[in-house]
């Protein structure tokens, strides 16, 4: 396993490693034992940064969500893990009620919306401090002040460690991190975001937003952030839920544009070349990247599981990193 420290301050920054776990299945669709057997692996192998949040996996149950945070709560104890695993949580965007979902109906960003689902993911957790907790979703609804202070309170309290954003425009999290910088509070530092060798076309709505996608990498974020070398960038679903390799699991229309087959066949000659598989491509390209990124992976077995830990040891060349990065 490889690592890297995210964070600045010496009393918050974490040492992690370069491959990420998500949880977000685990003790819904990925049943105890089977999440167990992963976390398990995981955690043999070397794996220290694994991923949840507080309103998963509130679509295969029918409710608010949290049963991800109980399960991982019940392997911690279990297995005695402490400080030497990084967990990382998000809110904001838990339903507000049973059955429905978070696009109209999430709990935000409130001073008191914050507090409350905190303390909630360090009861189902079982930690004293969250090591890393992320604003799921943006809340328009409140102003990006009381969200900066509200996050600044509980790292005050000691019940957190690293703040993170996901699924936000670029221009709010510059605006959220500026408020924290004039007024001496602490500020996001990982930012967790879509992001996969393919690309997405930008002209099509997203789901919370008609301008367009504001969970994807894009243009303004890469610059952002190779600007901004303290921040680290966690990208979810690098494999693009099996859709690199899995028939029934076919791009979307985000991806009918010239450029898919053009990469997805450097993709295959690569591969071919190294003997690994088009998703260890994937997440060899991302790890080894001019601006590094720390891929966070989905395993519903233990064999998924291990094709993704052996790509961290996967040295792509400079000549196909280039025909990777040139392909258009």
């Amino acid at each position: 396993m490889k690592y890297r420290v995210i964070g600045q301050d010496p009393k918050t920054r974490r040492n992690v490693s370069v491959l990420s776990l998500g949880a977000m299945l685990f003790g819904t669709a990925t049943d105890e034992p089977t999440s167990f057997a992963i976390l398990d692996r995981y955690v043999e192998a070397g794996g220290t940064f694994i991923d949840t949040s507080n309103n998963y996996a509130f679509w295969v149950t029918g409710s608010r969500g949290g049963e991800s945070e109980v399960l991982l709560g019940r392997w911690r104890r279990s297995r005695g893990v402490g400080d030497e695993i990084t967990i990382a949580t998000k809110l904001g965007a838990r339903p507000l009620a049973p059955g429905t979902g978070y696009v109209d109906n999430a709990e935000g960003l409130s001073i008191k919306a914050i507090r409350e689902a905190a303390e909630r993911s360090r009861e189902q957790l079982g930690m004293d401090t969250l090591d890393l907790l992320y604003a799921h979703i943006e809340d328009s609804a409140v102003p990006l002040q009381e969200t900066v202070e509200g996050f600044a309170e509980l790292v005050a309290d000691g019940t957190v460690g690293l703040l993170g954003v996901s699924n936000h425009w670029m221009w709010k999290v510059e605006r959220a991190r500026n408020i924290a910088r004039v007024a001496g509070l602490p500020g996001y530092e990982v930012l967790q975001y879509q992001h996969s060798y393919l690309r997405k076309r930008a002209d099509l709505p997203g789901q919370l937003s008609p301008d367009g996608d504001q969970g994807v990498v894009g243009g303004d974020m890469l610059s952002y952030v190779r600007d901004a070398p303290e921040l680290a960038l966690v990208a979810y679903s690098p494999l693009l839920a099996g859709a690199y390799v899995r028939a029934d699991k076919p791009l979307g229309p985000e991806f009918d544009h010239a450029g898919t087959p053009v990469r997805q066949a450097v993709l295959r000659e690569i591969a071919g070349e190294t003997g690994a598989t088009v998703n260890q491509v994937v997440l060899a390209w991302l790890i080894g990247a001019e601006i590094p990124v720390i891929p966070l992976v989905g395993a519903s077995s233990v064999a998924q599981l291990d094709e993704s830990l052996a790509a961290v040891d996967l040295e792509l060349t400079t000549e196909q990193r280039t025909r990777l990065d040139a392909a258009r």
